[in-house]
């Protein structure tokens, strides 16, 4: 599939905003995190900025953007409706969340219960956003049961790397966080390794004979191709990626989405003060980096059925 730089950046961007939301909506109530309304005020303004940022990228995505608001009426149906739904819903305990913790200290109580309901509908955004690719039938590497756990550990990973950085302004030497960071670092990781793994090696049940359904024929070969030059089906959904350089993005991503987010992330575990949050900070860019590196290659190395009948072998 073409990758549209829209769509990565709103998936980057609102899985990092949704997953820094659920920690926030869950740690402040159980008291695991400060609860200086400032901080309050910091954590939940950077998630209200990436998860917004990454929505409202994704209308640029649409050919006719004034008609957006459309799509929250099939909800019934579309994986996308429900994402929007509950987007808007998460907006409505986050609101009276950050309200009672940043204007009145209080985290505690219905306050407390309306974080909870938040980090409820942030992880329920997410679920969506995973499966709007998962329930599409024609494209093998989303069809599979990898791609709404990625996703999920995807988010989180993001949101601790954020947590992370926002945390060292309040606490002079963190422990606990760098190292639940660490571990989502490393769940993520294998996640997204099993992930290309899957890819790699299985392929769509549709071949050429099902989709023409000339199998009992003998082997089927394309004669000609249907079109004699470029056009939107092999634009959007023919996009293919060299083995060279999907083999160079994979190496990217692994190095600055996973490799040095993780070990800068430890590093700042036995560093204090300013230095650790450099280093969580340049945590937080690497990884920035490599999870749109791992995004993008998410779309480049789908394979829509439709390009069966364009020569394709398998898909």
């Amino acid at each position: 599939m073409h990758p549209t730089f829209s769509i990565v950046l709103f998936t980057t961007a609102a899985g990092a905003g949704f997953g820094l939301l659920f920690l926030l909506g869950l740690g402040a109530p159980l008291g695991l995190l400060p609860l200086d309304p400032l901080f309050g005020l910091a954590g939940l303004g950077t998630a209200f900025v990436f998860a917004a940022g990454g929505l409202a990228s994704s209308v640029f995505h649409l050919g006719r953007p004034e008609r957006a608001w459309r799509a929250f009426s099939q909800w019934r149906s579309s994986w996308l409706s429900r994402e929007g739904v509950l987007s808007v819903a998460t907006a409505i305990p986050a609101a009276i969340f950050g309200i009672g913790w940043v204007f009145f200290g209080v985290v505690w109580g219905f306050v407390g219960l309306c974080g909870v309901a938040a980090a409820t509908l942030a992880a329920g955004t997410i679920y969506c956003t995973g499966m709007i690719y998962a329930s599409l039938k024609p494209i093998h590497q989303w069809r599979n049961r990898w791609t709404v756990p990625n996703y999920f550990a995807l988010a989180l990973m993001a949101g601790f790397l954020l947590l992370d950085l926002l945390i060292r302004f309040w606490f002079f030497w963190p422990v606990g966080t760098p190292i639940l960071t660490v571990i989502a670092i490393a769940i993520a990781w294998v996640l997204k390794e099993t992930y290309w793994r899957f890819i790699d090696t299985s392929s769509a049940v549709s071949s050429v004979m099902s989709a023409t359904g000339l199998g009992r024929s003998g082997r089927v070969r394309m004669l000609e191709p249907p079109h004699t030059q470029a056009n939107y089906l092999l634009r959007e959904m023919g996009f293919l990626i060299a083995r060279k350089h999907r083999a160079r993005l994979r190496l990217v991503a692994r190095i600055a989405a996973f490799a040095l987010p993780g070990l800068l992330t430890l590093a700042a575990l036995f560093l204090a003060g300013w230095v650790g949050a450099v280093l969580a900070g340049l945590a937080v860019a690497s990884a920035a980096l490599g999870l749109v590196v791992e995004r993008w290659l998410f779309f480049a190395e789908a394979k829509h059925t439709v390009t069966l009948y364009y020569g394709a072998d398998a898909a």
